[in-house]
Parts: C-alpha cells; sequence; structure tokens
C-alpha cells in the first residue's frame, strides 16, 4: 500500500453538512416567516450533505430526514448531496443564497479545518449557528504488539523523536490531524514535526496500523472499536472529558495530557435570514432533537446527544473556529 506524508497541505475533515431548504404553510410557498413577522409552520426541507453518499455527513442527514418525517416534524424532506473540498463547496452554495429562509446546512469540526486549509473565499461568518447536534470522542490506538504499553510510553517516546513515530489518520487537516497537532502542543512536542499520514478512508488507517506500517492511529471511537474489542489494537486514550462506555480506555487528561476534543456535527442556516426565520428553523431542530425518532438514532449509531442552541452555540463555533486555524497554523497547514 502506498502511504503518504502530509504536511502543509490539507483539507479539513470533517465533518457534516445539512441544508434545509423550507418552504412554507401558505399556499403561495413562501418563506418561515409573513408580513407580521410571525413565523409559519415549515412543511418542506431540502437536506444538503456537503459529500458524497455514506460518509458521516450524509448518514446525519437521512438520519434527521426519517426523525423529522417519523415523527410528523416536518411533511417531506429531500436529501441531496454536493460532495468537495471538505464541505466548502457546499458552504459556498449556501453562502449564494444568503438571505434565502428556506435552506438550513449542517456542518462540524471538519468544515471548521477546511474552511481554512482550502483557503475557502466563503466562511463560517456566512452562516447563522441553529444547533449542535452530537459529537464522538477520537480515540488513539496503538498495535497490539506495539511497545507501547500506555499513553506515558507513547508521549515519552514521541516527544524524543516526533518525526519518527508516523500517525495515521482521516484526510488532512481533519478532526485526526488537529487532535495530533493539539496533543504535541501539550506534551511540549514541535507540532510541525508530527508525521501525520492521512488515509482516505478508515480501512486503510486500520490496514496501515496492522501491518505496522505507523506507529499509531487517531480516528473516531467506532473506527476501532471492533479491533480493540478483538485484541488487534490496545486504545491508549480517548480524547473527551469522560470515557467511554464500554471501553477501558482512559481519558487524555487522565493520562496527563492536556486537551478535550471531540468531532461534533450541527447545523447552521444563511447569514441574512432574519430573526424570526432563525426562530423557526431553532423550532424545526428543537423538535426533531426531542423525538422519539431522534433519540433512536443518536443509539443506534452510538453518537453521543450534545444539543446546544442559539448564543451558545454561536460561542462554542467561534471557539473552535479559534482553536483549529490556530492548532492548523502551527502545523503548517495553514
Amino acid at each position: 500500500m502506498h502511504v503518504r506524508r502530509v504536511r502543509p497541505l490539507a483539507m479539513l475533515c470533517a465533518g457534516a453538512m445539512l441544508l434545509v431548504t423550507a418552504a412554507c404553510g401558505s399556499s403561495s410557498g413562501g418563506g418561515a416567516s409573513g408580513s407580521s413577522g410571525a413565523s409559519k409552520p415549515l412543511t418542506r426541507l431540502r437536506i444538503m450533505a456537503p459529500a458524497d453518499p455514506g460518509g458521516g455527513w450524509d448518514s446525519t442527514s437521512r438520519e434527521a430526514q426519517k426523525a423529522l418525517e417519523g415523527s410528523n416534524t416536518v411533511r417531506k424532506v429531500e436529501v441531496f448531496n454536493v460532495p468537495g473540498a471538505g464541505g466548502t463547496i457546499g458552504l459556498a452554495q449556501l453562502a449564494n443564497n444568503a438571505t434565502d429562509d428556506q435552506l438550513l446546512m449542517t456542518m462540524g469540526l471538519v468544515m471548521v479545518g477546511a474552511v481554512v486549509t482550502n483557503k475557502s473565499k466563503t466562511t463560517l461568518a456566512d452562516v447563522t449557528p441553529i444547533a449542535k447536534l452530537t459529537s464522538e470522542q477520537e480515540i488513539i490506538v496503538v498495535p497490539a504488539d506495539s511497545p507501547y504499553q500506555t499513553l506515558q510510553d507513547f508521549v515519552d517516546a514521541w516527544k524524543a523523536n516526533t518525526s519518527k513515530l508516523p500517525i495515521a489518520g482521516g484526510s488532512a487537516g481533519g478532526t485526526d490531524q488537529i487532535l495530533a497537532g493539539l496533543m504535541a502542543q501539550a506534551v511540549g512536542a514541535d507540532p510541525k514535526k508530527v508525521n501525520y499520514v492521512a488515509f482516505s478512508g478508515g480501512g486503510e488507517a486500520l490496514a496501515s496500523l496492522l501491518g505496522g506500517k505507523v506507529a499509531a492511529g487517531i480516528s473516531g471511537v467506532s473506527e476501532f472499536k471492533d479491533q480493540i474489542d478483538a485484541g488487534k489494537l490496545r486504545g491508549l486514550a480517548v480524547s473527551g472529558e469522560q470515557k467511554v462506555a464500554g471501553l477501558d480506555v482512559p481519558t487524555l487528561k487522565e493520562g496527563n495530557v492536556d486537551v478535550s476534543l471531540t468531532n461534533w456535527r450541527g447545523m447552521v442556516a444563511p447569514k441574512g435570514i432574519s430573526k424570526s426565520q432563525q426562530a423557526a428553523l431553532v423550532k424545526v431542530v428543537e423538535d426533531m432533537h426531542g423525538s422519539a425518532e431522534w433519540k433512536a438514532a443518536l443509539k443506534k449509531n452510538g453518537w453521543t446527544d450534545d444539543f446546544l442552541i442559539g448564543q451558545d452555540f454561536a460561542d462554542y463555533l467561534r471557539a473552535e473556529e479559534t482553536r483549529a486555524t490556530t492548532v492548523l497554523q502551527q502545523i503548517g497547514l495553514a
């Protein structure tokens, strides 16, 4: 297998992007607010997954479709895909409809990084935050026969020979690479010397681990859990504030690496919509979040319910932009 070392060029992971077009319940098929400014029920949504079918953004979009329709929150929901450039092509499409009150977009940390690494002219300043929906912890793993029994073992070797210990992960500039950069900062290693090997899919990263071509791997917990359970990989640490149920793996902070990061997904709308139009879209997402159908989707997919709306989500998004931009600059990707 050909393994490519990734240095200062990249595009971000991911994350998930959902574009929702909503027509009102009026016979004219207008927007989400009438002449009085009061919101009207949304009866139709179009959800854009800004990636190819089958990935995280696509699955989030289709689970939202099923939850919205199944709970009778929205009568008709259509999902379509606009792939490319870490979701920034879809982001630009959203921005071209800057005052369209019938659009929503689902995005996440992957897109935050893609905006930076792709030098996208359209940024997250061109959206209206609606809600953060889900999150998933990352995990750092090594092959079962690795000499590194604990996170501290790996960190000691990594600090001494940062560039000599390749780390496999997802697309360059994505959540996995951001975590590697944050870890390097936290332990006193040079982020620019991190030997990050980017793979387009979890299967390729897993093969490189099992084949001994890399020293460690970083991905979402769900990507590696089966191999950990089978005894083929060893989990060194998870990236969130709490341990993951069903895994006897400490957090980074418990391993004396002061980093906390989750790969999250949420929804945004065009920048130019009115407050009442924003409120109507927030109400739709809130109703979906409270439905039995959405709770079942969370359980089925192993997603953590991480719901934030309004200014809380806006503040969170700005903070994630700042953190991702800083670390991507320090590892030479921005």
